[in-house]
């Protein structure tokens, strides 16, 4: 095995599961984080040479713990021993260790360590920010993107997090059912940043990292095992599965943006569309409307349009002016203008987006929006100057595409307008 690209996929997508089981053993961030990079460089040596494990979750957590256990061994030589006494009472503890390893579901494990990371002893910016960077291994550009924040101050939140939950000897352990039940909603939000960055990536070359997306799913599947009930969860799936089901038509052939109204619906995913109508369908049915669940019935409506002129445009813009009650912000808002765009037309659209430039300045989707519309206007050097932008703060090559597509497109239709007026 030579493909190197092949192995870091592999690593990326074993990350979760292997993290959250030597976290578990170790009960040390720093350690397990050292463990796993420990056990990703040996991968990478060793993998070219003799071929990908069956297992590579399996293969990092043995490799990574032992390697960690080497380091404890190093530093146990520098401590001072108990005295016999003590020494006389404790078990094996690397015997103890390495059977957990044989009988943990480690595939799980991860549920458990996203709970963990959502401690109440940390404040929601923290816990989000350390579950993401600890959980999923995303990057701290790619963390601050999710949080439309800047790098220096999610570095700070995951240190600061990090230290607490080392002062405050925030326990490994399983959480109760009352604990989940009030970490639930920090849990969620994590799993949903997690599709996010995968649905559409904040940097690298890949625009779409199809793993991420996988593991989020599973997750939240995961979630809604422990509360069937919820219908805040079975939201938080349907909108995943409704937008996931997307994806074999989102690229062309050489891996360029594909609008939403320009895609091949037949290469969407029909299971996923028919599992995330029949979940929105049962949590509706709950009268308890939250922000998943809305955006999932907008993704419904989506997917049950059989042709981009069957769109509900109007009931979307409804749609999204309960989730902006429920739920305000600029984003949200800036989704408002695209359905106020298809439904009424560009002129009340531009109306909603132009006071949200202050706090969407760095925002990729913002520049090309207000561009599409003010272009739509027949202005057309303004309209350059916010493509302009958008090309400068896109994230993956296939945006920046995207983006002088659109520009060549729309150039050519907007002279026309400005010729003939």
């Amino acid at each position: 095995m030579n493909d190197i690209a092949w192995i870091e996929k592999a690593l990326a997508a074993a990350r979760p599961q292997a993290m959250a089981a030597l976290l578990r053993y170790f009960r040390d961030l720093d350690r397990a984080e050292e463990a796993f990079q420990e056990a990703c460089l040996r991968a990478m040596k060793n993998w070219p040479e003799k071929g990908p494990p069956r297992d590579p979750a399996a293969w990092l957590i043995f490799v990574g713990r032992n390697a960690a256990l080497d380091a404890v061994r190093r530093d146990a030589r520098n401590t001072q021993l108990p005295s016999d006494d003590v020494l006389s009472d404790l078990d094996d503890a690397e015997a103890g260790m390495a059977e957990r390893l044989d009988d943990a579901h480690y595939r799980d494990d991860i549920l458990r360590l996203m709970f963990i990371c959502c401690h109440p002893d940390l404040p929601a910016t923290q816990q989000i920010a350390l579950a993401l960077r600890i959980v999923s291994g995303l990057s701290v550009r790619e963390i601050a993107s999710a949080f439309l924040a800047n790098e220096k101050a999610v570095e700070q939140r995951i240190t600061r997090a990090k230290r607490r939950v080392a002062d405050a000897n925030i326990p490994y352990a399983t959480p109760g059912p009352a604990e989940r039940a009030e970490r639930l909603g920090a849990v969620a939000a994590m799993i949903y940043l997690v599709f996010n960055e995968g649905y559409s990536a904040s940097g690298g070359e890949a625009h779409i990292k199809t793993q991420l997306c996988d593991e989020a799913i599973r997750l939240a599947r995961l979630l809604l095992r422990l509360f069937p009930t919820e219908p805040e969860i079975m939201g938080l799936l349907a909108l995943m599965l409704l937008n996931h089901a997307r994806t074999p038509a989102r690229l062309d052939e050489d891996g360029q943006i594909v609008l939403l109204e320009d895609q091949d619906r037949s290469l969407w995913n029909s299971n996923f569309i028919a599992e995330g109508i029949a979940l929105v369908d049962k949590a509706m049915r709950h009268r308890e409307p939250g922000p998943y669940q809305i955006q999932a019935a907008i993704a419904a409506l989506h997917a049950h349009a059989k042709a981009p002129k069957d769109t509900d445009w109007q009931e979307i813009e409804l749609l999204y002016r309960m989730l902006e009650r429920l739920q305000p912000s600029p984003v949200v808002t800036l989704n408002r203008a695209v359905a106020v765009f298809k439904a009424h037309g560009a002129a009340p659209a531009l109306e909603l987006v132009e006071p949200l430039e202050e706090r969407l300045s760095n925002y990729f989707y913002f520049h090309g929006l207000r561009g599409a519309l003010l272009m739509e206007l027949g202005r057309g050097n303004d309209a350059r100057i916010s493509f302009d932008k958008a090309i400068s703060l896109a994230r993956t090559p296939a945006e920046a595409t995207h983006i002088r597509q659109h520009i060549d497109r729309l150039t050519g239709d907007g002279s026309k307008r400005q010729e003939a007026g």
